[in-house]
């Protein structure tokens, strides 16, 4: 039998949508590439300065690079985790494109060094722009057959009333979300004015807030993933929302053209903690409102856990004693760089040794939260340092930025100047979150490994948990640390 219908079968279900989703990503990415003058700059790899060349070497760059994605994400994927997927793709294309090849194809060394990462900032931008228009594009194209919700039980209720109650979810969320934020001291000047321009009460920031929610909750329906994975992937989402809502789509309904410099991203700084926290608790209140919905509207009864009555008092114990270690390792960090004795003003002192209580006391804390918010979540040792890390990012956004200047009565420090004087902090968190996330899986592998399932209903919960850790965690925890990666270039002057 010949093969040529298999591989017509394979471009035609593959290769085909890839290349017409990076089509239209490219699109978007090489409208921005105009605006901003810098297709000359594309035409160069093929020695012209021809702006209509540079766009068309660009478009054939973007169709090439979407088959790509698609094969990456051939087979049965989440709607959401396709997005994902291609922001995080976008990101290391920028890594490889204009950071690397774009010089060597100009008979240049890459410097890889701040100034060259400062240069291509707004590059980096058009790159997220494009993973994420191609990766809605490929979702559009191939469809429901294609990227399905693998993670929840099918239901018997019609999809358009599915859909209005993911849609009511996602308002709600996004409203209780934004309002979250909103009640810090300060929270909404700071959040807001960078986004609202000179009325930090205007409209529009809600609007894309609400906007941003409506299309997490499209994006994923319904996930068997623990609070803890979706508070991670919304902050891994506000940050999105925060490049193409509050550097892309606001300015450019304004009149005001693309905000993509690098002193635009300074400008707009103090946006982003509060959209990542916003993201997060949005994703949160989204992921309670489905357990809300399943509890009393479903009948699978299948989907409780046979350790319901138990697993509060499990969870609490390993989260303290891996916050512990986790602590340990963060306690090198904070000797290191003299950080104890910030730590002790939050009780009124300027001990160091007042400090190190203070920050155990406080590794503790945030351990009990990991333990009640991650319970069986991660399948392995790897996955558990991505998830740890990424909890020890949202906790440095949350903690030295947002509820440390709070507790010392003043607003959430987020500025660029605050950011970068709790930049090496940053480093312990990122420590932490690896300590604790591995030293909470070793004693739940221990002692009770949950994926081992007992009966039919918690393996096939067991199985969906598992192809949505192993789908979206890789890109979760690849977008959290590109924002880590970014920071030094945006902070630094």
């Amino acid at each position: 039998m010949s093969p040529l219908p298999d591989v017509r079968r394979q471009v035609r279900q593959t290769l085909a949508p890839g290349l017409i989703a990076g089509l239209i990503g490219g699109i978007a990415f090489g409208a921005a590439m105009a605006e901003l003058g810098v297709l000359p700059t594309v035409a160069s790899l093929v020695r012209t300065d021809s702006p209509l060349v540079g766009f068309v070497v660009h478009m054939a760059i973007a169709a090439i690079l979407g088959s790509g994605l698609a094969v990456l994400l051939r087979g049965r994927w989440t709607a959401g985790d396709v997005v994902l997927w291609g922001v995080a793709y976008g990101a290391f294309l920028w890594f490889v494109g204009p950071i690397t090849m774009q010089p060597l194809i100009l008979g240049q060394l890459p410097t890889w060094d701040l100034a060259a990462a400062q240069a291509a900032y707004p590059s980096l931008l058009g790159h997220i722009v494009w993973g994420a228009a191609t990766g809605l594009s490929l979702v559009a194209i191939k469809g429901r057959a294609a990227f399905v919700d693998t993670t929840t039980t099918p239901r018997s209720e019609p999809p358009q009333a599915r859909l209005r109650g993911v849609v009511l979810r996602g308002l709600v969320a996004g409203l209780l979300g934004f309002g979250t934020i909103g009640m810090l001291p300060g929270g909404s000047e700071r959040m807001f004015l960078p986004w609202g321009g000179d009325d930090a009460a205007g409209l529009e920031p809600l609007a894309v807030a609400l906007l941003g929610s409506i299309v997490y909750a499209v994006l994923h329906p319904g996930s068997t993933s623990t609070a803890g994975g979706a508070a991670v992937r919304g902050a891994g989402f506000g940050f999105i929302l925060w490049v193409i809502g509050g550097l892309t789509l606001l300015p450019l309904l304004r009149g005001e053209g693309l905000t993509w410099s690098i002193t635009d991203a300074r400008t707009t700084f103090p946006a982003l903690p509060g959209t990542i926290l916003f993201g997060a608790a949005m994703a949160l209140i989204y992921h309670w409102l489905g357990r809300l919905t399943r509890l009393f509207f479903s009948d699978d009864v299948g989907n409780r856990s046979p350790d319901a009555g138990s697993w509060g008092p499990r969870a609490v114990g390993r989260g303290a004693a891996a916050g512990i270690v986790g602590g340990v390792l963060f306690t090198l960090v904070m000797v290191r760089i003299g950080y104890l004795p910030t730590v002790a003003k939050l009780v009124g002192s300027d001990s160091e040794l007042v400090g190190l209580g203070v920050h155990l006391l406080i590794a503790e804390i945030v351990g009990v939260s990991y333990g009640v918010l991650f319970r069986r979540q991660a399948f392995d040792q790897s996955a558990a340092i991505g998830w740890g890390v990424s909890y020890g990012f949202l906790w440095w956004v949350l903690g030295p930025l947002t509820l440390a200047p709070v507790i010392l009565g003043t607003s959430p420090a987020w500025t660029v100047e605050a950011a970068a004087s709790a930049f090496p902090s940053l480093i312990g968190h990122l420590a932490y979150g690896a300590g604790l996330g591995l030293t909470f899986h070793a004693m739940e592998a221990r002692y009770s490994p949950w994926w081992i399932t007992r009966t039919d209903a918690e393996a096939t919960r067991m199985a969906g948990r598992r192809v949505e850790a192993s789908s979206a965690g890789p890109a979760i925890w690849a977008l959290l640390v590109l924002v880590a990666v970014l920071l030094p270039v945006v902070l630094s002057p």
